[in-house]
């Protein structure tokens, strides 16, 4: 697929990952680079990253597909910056980055790749053989997962399920995370009731909280409450954050919306009655589900 028309050069040549990585380098040159780029380091680095990750996410869900090469090269520059900081620190460099991923995956993919090089291939099979590969392979995914981690392990105190998920993820997307690996070990509810039951019991608990005026102990059953819901979106198979995005996008839209009917008629949300603003916001529903249908 050609580049954007505003990215393409006047010689027509495109540039390869060689060239983004020379560039990288010059930017973080002591004597020729970019003053900005020259002060960063580790730390600095990572809220871009986890910017750029979310931007990603976004232009996908928004279906913004001319906006995607953009974003995706936003992301690899990350990966990019730090493989550079490795570098010049004498810990690894970029083709390090791409080797251990590519042994990693080959040694996760061995329904795949039978002799763990990128030139074996597995036998073709017909769909019934593809649902029981496809099971044998996430099972399979997950021990070679539990491997790494129990090798990783140095202070004698044993691997656990809970282990290598980082703590800077997004509270949903961790919780999500938390359950998901307990769940492996059958630490879980038979069914969705389950889940459904414990949310009614934790919501009884902040209400009962509330009515004893202990506002602290009502904040922290709310974190129980969230996490209960967590576990039901995960039942349900989806992302919890990626439902919750969803969710503000429809809320932004129809708040928006009525800001726009009360300004039609010279009225602000600050001046309307909560009656008004309901009435607003149910027209903004069925407007919403016009159409969809």
């Amino acid at each position: 697929m050609p580049p954007p028309a505003d990215l393409r050069r006047p010689d027509s040549r495109r540039h390869s990952l060689d060239d983004l990585l020379t560039l990288m380098a010059v930017l973080r040159d002591p004597d020729h680079g970019c003053p900005w780029d020259i002060k960063q380091h580790w730390d600095t680095i990572v809220p871009h990253t986890l910017e750029e990750a979310y931007e990603v996410a976004d232009a996908i869900e928004r279906r913004a597909f001319d906006e995607l090469p953009g974003e995706l090269g936003d992301l690899l520059f990350q990966v990019v910056y730090y493989s550079q900081f490795g570098r010049e620190e004498g810990r690894f460099d970029f083709d390090d980055v791409v080797d251990t991923l590519t042994a990693k995956m080959l040694r996760r993919h061995p329904h795949v790749f039978p002799d763990g090089t990128l030139h074996s291939r597995r036998g073709s099979g017909g769909d019934a053989e593809s649902q029981v590969a496809e099971r044998q392979v996430k099972t399979r995914w997950e021990a070679l997962k539990a491997e790494e981690r129990e090798a990783r392990v140095t202070d004698g105190a044993g691997a656990s399920a809970l282990d290598d998920i980082p703590t800077a993820l997004p509270a949903l997307s961790r919780a999500a995370k938390l359950s998901k690996r307990a769940a492996g070990q059958g630490f879980d509810w038979p069914d969705e009731r389950g889940v459904i039951d414990k949310i009614r019991e934790e919501l009884a608990e902040v209400e009962s909280a509330l009515a004893e005026g202990d506002r602290a102990h009502a904040q922290e059953e709310v974190g129980d409450l969230l996490f209960a819901v967590v576990n039901l979106a995960r039942r349900l198979g989806c992302d919890p954050e990626q439902q919750l995005r969803g969710t503000n996008a429809k809320f932004e839209w129809r708040f928006r919306y009525v800001e726009r009917a009360l300004a039609a008629s010279d009225s602000a949300t600050d001046r309307a009655s909560l009656e008004e603003m309901e009435r607003h916001w149910q027209a903004a529903k069925r407007e919403e589900n016009a159409s969809r249908s």
